[in-house]
């Protein structure tokens, strides 16, 4: 078994004097893909951006490739693990040929342009999230769910090309059911062809039981459930979690109306 390469211990998340997050543990190996799951304001983001080192934890430490993750220097830590937050974040007027490529900066020189290498790398990555036709139109033109795609292309570039870590806070948010699937499976094969570690914060549970063999689903603050899906997603724990009442078939969750 490989070793870890993302690892939260006994981390807990301290907002606005309040404590939001408390007792969470978790640990991911390469090619893993852990789906992050709950109800509105249980967390979901809060962790991804602690795991990102973007908030500094209360109490506890995240690990990054067994090393602390608040050690690193911002520079080291983008080259490892690529952060898609649910803000597109696209107010300038760069072409999605520009935006795109911008996730290949943590291994540029100051000053330097993108290589060769670089381009063709933003080539299959808008290729793979369909956007290639759109890369010289202004990000600032687009709809939702196009920024989307752009946004994850980005993301997808921005580690080395074998491995890294990609958290990913809603990344079917705002996209048809064709690009949300495509979505998934691009950043699926990344984990089982080259051993990249996916968290995807994810309200679609069919979606996070079709890709994602792991989930952690987050309530009140705390883990509800961590495991494999088939195993965590239960009928009592989403009752539980979400106060819906569903039956559970062959990794298909079914929704009662009367719920």
């Amino acid at each position: 078994m490989a070793d870890p390469i993302l690892q939260a211990r006994g981390l807990g998340i301290r907002l606005r004097d309040a404590l939001v997050l408390t007792d969470i543990d978790l640990s991911l190996s390469p090619g893993d893909i852990l789906a992050v799951a709950g109800p509105n304001g249980a967390g979901k983001t809060t962790l991804l951006r602690c795991l990102a080192g973007i908030l500094t934890p209360a109490c506890g430490d995240v690990l990054l490739d067994g090393r602390p993750l608040a050690r690193l220097s911002r520079r080291k830590t983008a080259r490892q693990l690529a952060y898609c937050p649910q803000d597109n974040g696209e107010r300038l007027g760069f072409t999605v040929n520009e935006a795109v490529l911008m996730g290949r900066l943590p291994f540029l020189d100051r000053f330097a342009t993108p290589s060769a290498a670089d381009r063709e790398d933003a080539r299959q990555a808008m290729t793979a999230l369909d956007i290639l036709h759109l890369a010289g139109r202004r990000v600032t033109e687009l709809s939702g769910g196009e920024k989307r795609r752009v946004a994850l292309a980005r993301t997808l570039i921005q580690t080395k090309n074998s491995g890294g870590v990609f958290l990913l806070d809603e990344p079917t948010a705002g996209l048809d059911i064709r690009h949300a699937l495509m979505a998934l499976r691009v950043y699926r094969a990344k984990a089982l062809k080259l051993g990249a570690t996916v968290v995807a914060v994810l309200h679609d549970l069919n979606l996070a039981a079709m890709f994602c063999p792991h989930i952690l689903l987050l309530n009140n603050g705390h883990i509800a459930a961590y495991g494999p899906t088939s195993q965590a997603l239960t009928e009592d724990v989403l009752f539980s979690v979400f106060g819906v009442r569903a039956t559970v078939d062959n990794r298909t969750i079914h929704f009662l109306e009367d719920a």
